[in-house]
């Protein structure tokens, strides 16, 4: 069952789904509106292969702040970012992280990877790609993407306490730590 404001609003205030900050006018009829951080991660020209076995991966990473000013995100680039926001999910509850519609029309992808699993918490990184073959600016502050909330029939046997549980800000790819055969 997707929920909507009236159920978001009392799951807030029952504790099963914190959004921390988080204000009235953030809650859609069946979403919450998430706010564009101050960080990025960008991944430099000069990484000939993105190695998912290599421990040391991000450690090339460009680590930029934003201000007033904002962020130009140019043709064909992908960068990582964060919310403002500091999500915790119930272990009965999952949400999806849904890029807005009006930034899809300017050509920006958000969140290649939009499943947030029951148990977790942390803020949510978002994955950014500019289609367009011009660069789009965009700010911090400003409203980057939604959470559609399912709550699940039971809490998962097993929630989320993953590699990524409690990340604050933009965080890298962890791959390097799955097992791989």
């Amino acid at each position: 069952m997707i929920l909507n404001d009236k159920t978001i609003k009392q799951f807030l205030r029952e504790g099963k789904l914190v959004i921390d900050p988080l204000t009235e006018e953030q809650i859609q009829p069946s979403s919450i509106d998430l706010r564009l951080g101050y960080d990025f991660l960008i991944y430099p020209n000069e990484i000939e292969i993105l190695d998912i076995k290599d421990p040391d991966l991000n450690l090339h990473l460009e680590s930029k702040k934003i201000g007033n000013e904002g962020f130009v995100i140019e043709p064909k680039q992908f960068v990582l970012a964060t919310t403002i926001e500091y999500v915790k999910l119930s272990d009965d509850l999952t949400a999806f992280v849904e890029g807005r519609s009006s930034l899809g029309r300017l050509g920006l992808f958000i969140e290649n990877a939009g499943w947030v699993d029951a148990g977790f918490e942390g803020n949510i990184t978002l994955e950014f790609y500019n289609a367009n073959s011009r660069p789009i600016r965009i700010y911090p502050e400003m409203r980057i993407c939604q959470l559609v909330f399912a709550q699940m029939e039971e809490p998962a046997e097993n929630p989320y306490r993953g590699k990524y549980q409690g990340q604050r800000g933009t965080t890298a790819s962890r791959i390097y730590m799955d097992k791989i055969k």
